[in-house]
């Protein structure tokens, strides 16, 4: 008798690089994504047994991922990956469900061309299905959006020990790597419009108050999405603390009031937090299911 039994498991094909252009027009558009799809279900006997009758394999996936780009056009990256889920979860009774991602790449058109681009999006924008059953779950969000202000914050009144060396300062340079994904409530939405509302969102409230540390400019972010966005019910931030330390001039007869800097990328304080909205359960399941994938 074995002492060892199968729990969770999926498989599929990452990473697939896909881009969809619309040639409708003489003006043309582009989708350019990052698709990964994992499959879950009643594989079981594949593992144990070596017998693949229920393996949809990896390279079926992944030319599922390129055919359905035609047949169901890409107008968000959201729309796309529930549609692979729908197509996968119908088309074989023992897929129960699983997880699609993709990862975004914006372009703009040079100078208004019809047909040519330049790769323009600072960040890279970011979308999780998971199906379990009857159960799904729809994440959204972007990373590497890089942001900074010279003045409006500062860092002062934390507890000092022996170890401390930080000098306090009310007036130093905030910047960071925008991390961010949020969870949706539902999936009847305007995916294009409530992503540029979200964004829009974020810089403004980056720019708009006095920052007594990152952790306080996350939480005005994360309170602003929430009041304004209804579909959202949890945004989560990370984000680290990209140091901009006074370098010392001074010992050459030169004055420095905070304009000569050295960029420090490491070490770096990494801020963290999640934002749920008021009588909503924090959603664990569903944060742990993305922990690390894609």
């Amino acid at each position: 008798m074995s002492k060892v039994r199968l729990t969770t498991n999926q498989y599929g094909k990452a990473e697939n690089r896909l881009m969809r252009v619309y040639r409708d027009t003489d003006r043309h558009e582009i989708r350019d994504l990052n698709v990964t799809s994992e499959l879950q279900g009643d594989f079981e006997t594949a593992h144990t047994e070596g017998n693949n009758e229920h393996v949809v394999a990896t390279d079926t996936q992944k030319n599922t991922v390129f055919a359905k780009a035609k047949e169901l056009g890409v107008t968000s990256p959201e729309q796309f990956i529930m549609g692979l889920a729908d197509h996968f979860t119908s088309s074989f009774d023992w897929v129960t469900g699983g997880r699609w991602a993709a990862e975004e790449y914006g372009w703009s058109r040079i100078n208004d061309h019809d047909h040519s681009f330049y790769k323009s999006a600072p960040e890279t924008r970011t979308a999780v299905f998971t199906r379990d059953g009857d159960k799904d779950t729809l994440i959204s969000g972007f990373y590497g959006l890089t942001v900074l202000k010279t003045t409006e914050s500062g860092f002062v009144g934390y507890p000092k020990d022996k170890y401390t060396t930080l000098p306090e300062t009310d007036d130093r340079i905030l910047a960071t790597d925008i991390a961010t994904r949020w969870i949706y409530n539902t999936s009847d939405l305007d995916f294009e419009g409530v992503y540029r509302q979200v964004k829009e969102i974020i810089l403004d409230s980056f720019t708009d108050h006095y920052s007594h540390a990152l952790q306080h400019t996350l939480y005005q972010m994360g309170e602003k999405v929430i009041d304004a966005v209804p579909e959202i019910d949890e945004i989560r931030f990370s984000c680290p603390n990209k140091h901009h330390f006074l370098y010392d001039i001074e010992r050459f007869g030169l004055e420095n009031p905070n304009e000569v800097l050295i960029v420090a990328d490491r070490p770096y304080g990494l801020i963290e937090a999640t934002f749920t909205r008021d009588g909503v359960e924090e959603n664990k399941d569903a944060w742990a299911q993305i922990a690390g994938f894609c």
